[in-house]
């Protein structure tokens, strides 16, 4: 890997297993003018959702790079609309599975292969999107090109190599800061789609020594029967991305930061499926994965940790648009996104997202979520109180409501965070965030409260959808927050009255909002004892 664009971090890291592959794969029969299309998580790749288009490189008749693209698409066939199916038990159930197969041969497009994959998928505009991937790895091919030609291979080689070699010392040099020893950390994923009250434990050492850090998931539960598992490429990102977190972000982004950090990850765990397990989950278990490596490195590196990020609840939503006499289907990133947890001097981002994309999905503009899919929005804003209390608070969830328009709807839950348990961990002494929650609200008055992972059919037009995306996790004890901050939070409405005195010990007049500072002084100092 020379280089990746900043944006979703699972699916970068994911990259490198699958191409690995497919150089093998395909041996000597690599020709210029070759276009790869690939999904498969059993051959490298991390979701069967994210589908990536390779394009080799060549300068004069050399295979010298790869140009690859790779994103999440709105469907991939399978047996549900949008790729997350939680009633699935194999891989067959979940999508079309693709193995490396050539789109283009030589410069020349296989109209027989684009059109079997395409006649197995719902919606035409993931063929666009395809064809913007394929867009973009020529644009990355003529760019190589034009080093090329400028400097010529030898130096072009000899300064990638120079550039892996000093990234991998850059990351050496922040490990051998991290004191040596092991760390311990655990997390529960919850619920597998199937077994009600099921749980699945991530248990991980990470050992710090000589200048590489290994992480271990021996002891994690086995592959579950439903979709709450992951292949190995999903669990390896969640480790790159989690870690990058911690040390410096100058450090490029390039085949050397992978040197110096290992994984064990026994294969037949819940982290490390074997064939035919259903795995579509496997991206949104890098929350959990996180939770784990955080609660360990916390020993070693408190100052760099984060608190718990909130565990996201997602919900797809497919069905007819009467207004537009065609299917639909739609992700809500509007309404999933919660807070992260807050660190040593700064509180949480508010609405941040997931993890696993580390901020890098925006919520659909309000507007366009209206225009483009038949839903009527009534609410969408920050959720007072939502944010694991701290000395640094975490970012603020969100609730969301909004009149579903369209007709022959199905909604389909895929998440964690509901349980009490599964909160966005505190830490230091910090709170944990708010739970998750999704309420269907049928026009009949009847509400129905979605379990984390399920299937819901038959919805009614004009039902109301609400969410409750929860905050992340507080750093620290909430009674060294400022005074001033806590104010600040009461004035903009994101903390309570109730809160400021339970959480932070600081009494408040409702009416004018100050400080009653005899009792608030009596007040912490209960809560010291």
């Amino acid at each position: 890997m020379l280089e990746q664009t900043e944006y979703i971090p699972v699916l970068a890291f994911a990259i490198q297993p699958a191409c690995q592959y497919i150089v093998e794969y395909f041996g000597d029969d690599i020709h210029p003018g070759d276009v790869i299309l690939h999904n498969d998580v059993f051959t490298g790749g991390n979701q069967n959702a994210d589908v990536a288009v390779f394009k080799p490189i060549f300068h004069e008749d050399v295979l010298v790079a790869w140009a690859v693209c790779k994103g999440h698409q709105a469907d991939i066939g399978g047996a549900v609309a949008g790729g997350y199916n939680p009633e699935a038990r194999e891989v067959w159930q979940e999508a079309l599975r693709i193995t490396p197969v050539k789109i283009y041969e030589k410069g020349t497009f296989r109209k027989d292969v684009w059109d079997l994959i395409f006649a197995n998928i719902r919606y035409d505009i993931v063929a666009e999107d395809i064809k913007a991937q394929i867009g973009g790895c020529v644009v990355g091919e003529r760019g190589i090109k034009a080093l090329l030609q400028r400097y010529r291979l030898d130096t072009f080689r000899d300064h990638i190599q120079y550039l892996f070699e000093a990234t991998e010392k850059m990351v050496r040099s922040e490990i051998s800061g991290i004191p040596e020893g092991t760390y311990h950390g655990e997390s529960i994923v919850f619920y597998d789609g199937i077994h009600e009250g099921s749980t699945m434990k991530i248990n991980l050492d990470v050992t710090v020594k000589g200048g590489e850090i290994t992480f271990d998931f021996t002891g994690s539960s086995p592959q579950t029967e439903g979709f709450v598992n992951a292949p190995y490429a999903a669990t390896a990102s969640a480790v790159f991305l989690t870690f990058l977190m911690l040390i410096n972000p100058d450090i490029p982004h390039n085949d050397g930061i992978l040197q110096p950090i290992k994984i064990i990850n026994p294969e037949g765990s819940f982290l490390n499926a074997r064939f035919p397990a259903a795995t579509t989950f496997g991206n949104s278990i890098t929350g959990p994965i996180s939770d784990a490596i955080f609660k360990a490195m916390s020993q070693a590196l408190p100052r760099r940790v984060t608190a718990g990020w909130n565990r996201f609840l997602g919900f797809t939503l497919t069905g007819h648009d009467p207004r537009k006499n065609r299917p639909y289907v739609d992700i809500l990133f509007l309404a999933l996104k919660g807070g992260s947890g807050g660190t040593w001097m700064a509180d949480g981002y508010d609405h941040i997202g997931l993890i696993n994309c580390a901020g890098g999905i925006l919520a659909q503009d309000y507007e366009m979520f209206e225009v483009h899919d038949p839903h009527f929005l009534i609410k969408h804003e920050y959720l007072a109180d939502s944010a694991g209390a701290g000395r640094w608070r975490g970012g603020l969830g969100v609730e969301t409501e909004f009149v579903i328009q369209g007709e022959k709807v199905t909604g389909i839950a895929f998440g964690d965070g509901i349980e009490k348990e599964a909160r966005a961990f505190g830490i230091f002494g910090g709170r944990p965030g708010s739970a998750n929650r999704i309420e269907l609200r049928y026009p009949d008055g009847t509400v129905r409260v979605a379990k984390s992972k399920e299937i819901i059919r038959d919805i009614p037009k004009g039902s109301i959808f609400y969410e409750i995306a929860g905050g992340g996790g507080g750093y620290g004890d909430p009674l060294e927050r400022p005074l001033e901050r806590v104010l600040e939070d009461v004035r903009n409405g994101v903390v309570s009255i109730g809160s400021a005195r339970e959480d932070y010990g600081i009494v408040m007049d409702p009416e004018t909002l100050e400080v009653d500072e005899i009792a608030t002084q009596r007040l912490r100092g209960e809560a010291n004892e």
